[in-house]
């Protein structure tokens, strides 16, 4: 299996939870005064997901720099798709759709240019 591909996984894991985490309490009633219980229960996971990512990413490339961007990259697609889904906000402008474009071309560069 592709290292990248496991990473990516990892890494949307923990955006979805990560965007759980912060933003339930706009759609569900229940989590609007919740704010320790979100943090533990999606917080958490979603910090180790980061830290296994990040030291996959780091045995692969060991810039930093590179393994932050690619967490960037998957996290804006992971955040349109949800805040779409549940919020209604389109990511179908034209300043979405550009900053998506220019993410991929950012995650191109980091992992084929060396």
């Amino acid at each position: 299996m592709n290292s990248y591909f496991l990473i990516t996984i990892t890494l949307m894991f923990g955006n979805i939870m990560g965007w759980y985490a912060t933003n339930l309490q706009f759609f569900v009633e229940y989590w609007e005064s919740r704010p320790f219980l979100s943090q533990i229960l999606f917080g958490i996971p979603a910090g180790v997901a980061y830290w296994y990512a990040t030291k996959m990413m780091m045995a692969i490339n060991p810039e930093l720099w590179s393994a932050r961007f690619i967490a960037a990259i998957v996290s804006y697609t992971i955040f349109p798709l949800l805040t779409w889904y549940h919020l209604g906000e389109s990511m179908f402008t034209l300043k979405t759709m550009l900053c998506i474009f220019f993410a991929f071309c950012i995650l191109f560069v980091q992992i084929y240019i060396k």
